[in-house]
């Protein structure tokens, strides 16, 4: 019997000692940590890996999730700031960052996130009309986030988004959208014929002012070329007359003969050769006048 106690304790003592370890050692998964108390009181955070306690002094008070969560989806009522009533379907996503204070300052972490959200989204929703509701929402989400990430901060909780899923509004409230889109197309569609309208004038106009300022430049280049014909005409009979005046000047009276009868041949000659001429009797004094300008001619070969 003795040699069996003295077998047996040393095997209660090995017993002892592991059974101590196995209570001081405490490995945390990579999704949570441990809270552990000393007495009832918070001492430190286990994070995840392998860890020690003290067995039988320190214990592990709190399991904490550290991943990220979703709050189910929750619908409100809002009023907006057009004071349409609508509902709203949200939700928020979060996660815990420091551990010892989810558990000691806040009972149900996720019925406080949710509560603080509704309050939140009421008031940015009230700050919205109606269609700056149904259009704005990443914008509105960006505010709930802000705003709910700030008083989540005090229970050691990280919003990371916020969704507003879907809003809904009531039959009554979709018949006057229905109306006010109609409305709103149908004077469109007013201004953009009237804007059409005005361009069409627009562009009829400057199709005018167009052809005008084309015309002025044809009669401006008309005129000019007149006006260029007419100093070259002048210029020609100024230079004939002054081809004249050096021919009285060197010849006299018969260079003055000699210019009026050549005149008076060239108008015979135009007048023969006109459609409505068919007969021309030449009188004696035209003759006499041919052969007066033979002798001239011939006078002015002998000088």
């Amino acid at each position: 019997m003795d040699a069996f106690l003295q077998n047996l304790v040393p095997f209660l003592l090995a017993f002892l000692v592991l059974f101590v370890l196995f209570l001081g050692i405490k490995v945390v998964p990579q999704s949570k940590v441990f809270i552990i108390e000393r007495f009832g009181k918070y001492i430190k955070t286990l994070e995840s890996g392998l860890s020690f306690i003290v067995p039988f002094i320190d214990s592990v008070a709190f399991k904490v999730d550290i991943l990220e969560r979703q709050l189910p989806k929750f619908a409100i009522s809002v009023i907006t700031k057009d004071n349409v009533e609508v509902g709203l379907e949200s939700t928020v996503f979060f996660r815990v960052l420091e551990a010892d204070k989810s558990v000691y300052r806040i009972r149900n972490i996720d019925s406080a996130i949710q509560n603080t959200a509704i309050s939140v989204i009421r008031s940015a929703a009230g700050k919205l009309e109606l269609d700056e509701l149904q259009s704005s929402r990443e914008s509105m989400n960006q505010e709930i986030k802000e705003r709910l990430g700030k008083a989540s901060e005090v229970w050691g909780v990280e919003v990371t988004r916020t969704e507003i899923l879907d809003v809904i509004v009531d039959e009554k409230t979709k018949d006057s959208q229905r109306q006010q889109l109609n409305a709103e197309r149908e004077r469109r569609a007013v201004i953009a014929k009237a804007e059409g309208d005005k361009r069409a004038v627009e562009l009829n106009a400057d199709a005018q002012l167009y052809e005008a300022k084309k015309e002025a430049d044809a009669l401006k280049v008309g005129a000019d070329a007149e006006a260029y014909a007419v100093k070259v005409k002048a210029d020609a009979d100024a230079e004939q007359t002054k081809l004249v005046g050096e021919a009285i000047k060197k010849n006299g009276k018969p260079a003055i003969d000699f210019e009026i009868m050549k005149r008076q041949i060239d108008g015979l000659a135009k007048f023969a050769e006109s459609d409505q001429t068919k007969t021309l009797v030449l009188p004696t004094d035209v003759t006499k006048t041919l052969g007066s300008l033979e002798v001239l001619i011939s006078s002015s070969k002998d000088k």
